[in-house]
């Protein structure tokens, strides 16, 4: 059994050298036993079982920089497997066991994993830590109190010097803490929270500043609380006032929107093609590579009906409109069986570029992933600011997915209206080219005059909203 310790939790240097020594002698990852000085150890260890790891002598091997770059991240976790883990993958990639492209191997998705979570642990830090002034004689110095959920505190000293160069500043946690003369950057022991300071003269005038800049118009709660967890509330004076600006966000927003209505009038049409343009030249996701053209929604920007599809094919692709294929064309019928026009709508899709794979002279559609679907999110809410639909129907799940913001099945949300986050009402049904898809006459028509009927009592149910 081999010993091998390290300096501190964080101590990428020495488990690279440590690691790099025992690997060039192939030694298996259950013959280690990593330590981190003054960290109480395993016990049967402790009492002599385990040899400290000494240098070995051994064949120098290359290591991907990929992977040195995953290991100074995950190297900052707080899971005690951290070490072994990576010590197992980087004998892997020496012996040609494993590969850094290889992302569905378990070993390598779950270093990621770690190192993911620890670069959110440092921006966290970096967006959350609140530094508030104590006096010091005639001088002032800056404390600041955080609690990260990992190791990354010296990863994370370079940028409070390069950004505070010219404070006299100190960061307390409870590992270790930091402090800046101005010249020199030290370090010290642990502190608890009754080290920090509670308040400061300028927290008022800070908390006067946020109030006046929070957009209630802009409120998402669940988005906030994955952003800004309320574990770092408690540091943060600005939050403080969160409960009381949300409660009052919805009455704020419609006086904003009655507001610029009474002072803007009707806008909408230039906001559209404002947002049109814009889309034109969208990168959001790699989609817009081998697509021809962005394919933007169509219709009346007053409408109080919305189609949203799934996304553009082949024609609709070539044409730089939605709905004019063979899906189009269908849907067109559809409509007006139902006793829909078309012309009263505004009909647009959930991604703006075609996906496709190339077969041939052929392109097959592809269907959109859920990156893709969450990266064109942003258009689909833009159009409906601008629009504000009464009543918007789905067609397809991958709609269904954009507009509710989770995965659903057609079979599970047909039928039934659906509450959307703008107050908006939604309803689902299927998309056009599944009827194309069916082999089967009878069944197509059967599943033409289902979707007919529910494009029907859509209708109706628009009527009722609209009064």
């Amino acid at each position: 059994m081999h010993a091998a310790e390290l300096a501190a939790e964080d101590d990428f240097e020495g488990w690279r050298n440590a690691a790099r020594s025992l690997a060039s002698a192939d030694t298996p990852p259950g013959e280690i036993d990593w330590r981190v000085s003054g960290a109480s150890g395993d016990l049967l260890a402790m009492a002599g079982e385990a040899a400290p790891a000494a240098p070995v002598a051994g064949t120098p091997f290359p290591v991907p920089r990929a992977f040195v770059a995953l290991a100074e991240d995950v190297i900052c976790h707080s899971d005690p497997q951290r070490f072994a883990l990576l010590y197992a993958m980087l004998l892997r990639l020496k012996q040609g066991q494993a590969s850094m492209q290889d992302h569905a191997d378990p070993a390598l998705r779950r270093l990621e994993t770690l190192a993911k979570e620890v670069r959110r642990d440092i921006h966290k830090m970096r967006a959350f830590l609140r530094f508030r002034e104590v006096a010091e004689g005639d001088d002032v110095r800056f404390v600041a109190w955080f609690e990260p959920a990992h190791h990354i505190v010296r990863r994370n000293a370079r940028f409070f010097v390069d950004r505070f160069a010219s404070m006299r500043w100190t960061i307390l946690t409870p590992e270790l803490s930091l402090d800046w003369n101005g010249e020199t950057l030290s370090e010290a022991p642990g502190a608890t929270r009754a080290d920090a300071p509670d308040g400061d003269p300028l927290e008022e005038t800070w908390k006067t500043y946020y109030a006046s800049i929070f957009n209630p118009a802009r409120v998402k709660i669940g988005a906030m609380l994955k952003e800004m967890p309320k574990k770092y509330w408690k540091n943060m004076p600005e939050t403080a006032l969160v409960p009381g600006l949300i409660a009052g966000a919805r009455a704020r927003e419609l006086e904003m929107v009655d507001k610029s209505r009474r002072e803007i009038g009707g806008n909408a049409a230039a906001a559209w093609d404002a947002l049109r343009e814009e889309a034109a030249g969208c990168t959001r996701c790699p989609l817009y590579k081998p697509a021809t053209q962005t394919v933007f929604g169509e219709g009346r920007v007053d409408a109080p009906l919305m189609f949203v599809g799934e996304q553009p094919g082949d024609q609709e692709d070539l044409a730089g409109r939605p709905f004019v294929g063979p899906a189009g064309r269908m849907f067109d019928q559809a409509l007006e069986l139902a006793g829909i026009d078309r012309a009263t709508a505004y009909v647009t899709n959930a991604v703006k570029h075609f996906k496709y794979e190339q077969r041939g002279k052929r392109r097959i559609h592809s269907k959109p992933d859920g990156a893709e679907i969450e990266a064109c999110k942003w258009w689909i809410e833009q159009e409906r600011e601008i629009i504000r639909p009464k009543l918007t129907i789905a067609l397809g799940a991958t709609a269904a997915r954009s507009l509710l913001g989770r995965v659903v099945t057609i079979s599970g949300t047909r039928g039934t209206p659906h509450r959307l986050a703008d107050g908006g009402e939604a309803w689902v049904t299927v998309h056009p080219s599944f009827l194309l898809r069916i082999q089967d006459r009878t069944e197509a028509d059967a599943e033409f005059k289902r979707f007919v009927g529910d494009l029907r009592r859509a209708g109706e149910r628009l009527a009722e909203l609209v009064g």
